[in-house]
């Protein structure tokens, strides 16, 4: 399932149907190599000025923090390829930053990402962006072809001290890893995967960090069932429904704003996370 199309020429129709097929698609080119060692560069600078690696509450939602990972949201070549799964009117639901230091234990279980984000429907898009080399030694995302099509299946939640995920979740039934595809990537590359599709990363066992930014885009007519006030970003067409309050830009990064709005929308947010989906 492997290609090496150009997302700068649109979502074409044999991408879309890829990825319906199996639940994954990879690998495309959302940005430039440049352009992604550059936003490297600037998450690593804040680190720098900040003495230690980006807190786990910044790594949520990171677009309101960010500019530069609020223009990648809005990014033509991700948005076309989007466009041809979930169609013209798009919101991004979520944002998350996933970073494996060097030689670090962090892991993610087989898990969906369907299990408690309470959306009413599964047409939900993760576009994972590569800012630094993903690969099967620094701990790659790796997907089981065809689970997409799987209702929501049982998680235990394990706690787990290196489990990235907020609760060690992960699937309840044997996951038959004979069959997992990995999907390294190039910075600047992305892969697509559907929020039913079961996946997990291995430790990093690399001299380098892995970052990947995580969008999860949605179409708008989605609602969330578990509360009230949820938010997102619209990112091309219109809003016709109303269904979330809709987010604003970071007018610089970390603005002083844009951290107190972070810090709201993340606490509504938790209220989400803090509910179980029905199994």
């Amino acid at each position: 399932m492997s290609t090496t199309s150009s997302a700068s020429n649109g979502a074409s129709s044999s991408i879309a149907e890829a990825y319906r097929a199996q639940g994954y698609y990879f690998p495309l080119r959302a940005i430039g190599e440049a352009e992604a060692a550059s936003l490297r560069h600037r998450l690593e600078t804040f680190e720098a000025a900040d003495g230690a690696p980006l807190p786990s509450k910044f790594r949520q939602k990171t677009h309101l923090l960010f500019t530069g990972l609020a223009e990648l949201i809005r990014e033509p070549a991700i948005l076309d390829v989007v466009e041809g799964i979930v169609g013209s009117d798009i919101l991004v639901w979520q944002t998350t930053l996933f970073i494996k230091e060097a030689h670090d234990e962090s892991f993610v279980s087989w898990h969906q990402d369907s299990t408690y984000w309470g959306l009413s429907e599964p047409e939900v898009v993760t576009a994972w962006v590569a800012l630094s080399p993903s690969t099967l030694e620094s701990g790659c995302v790796r997907v089981v072809p065809g689970t997409h099509v799987l209702d929501q299946v049982p998680h235990i939640e394990t706690r787990a001290a290196n489990n990235i995920l907020t609760r060690g979740q992960e699937i309840a039934v044997d996951v038959d890893e004979r069959q997992a595809v990995a999907m390294p990537l190039q910075p600047g590359e992305m892969s697509l995967h559907h929020i039913r599709t079961f996946h997990s990363s291995e430790p990093n066992r690399s001299n380098d960090r892995r970052i990947g930014f995580a969008i999860r885009y949605i179409p708008t007519r989605i609602r969330q069932l578990h509360v009230q006030g949820d938010s997102a970003t619209l990112v091309r067409g219109h809003d016709r429904y109303g269904h979330f309050e809709l987010e604003r830009m970071p007018k610089a990064d970390f603005d002083p704003d844009a951290v107190e709005y972070h810090q709201s929308i993340t606490q509504r947010r938790h209220g989400i996370y803090g509910k179980t989906a029905a199994a």
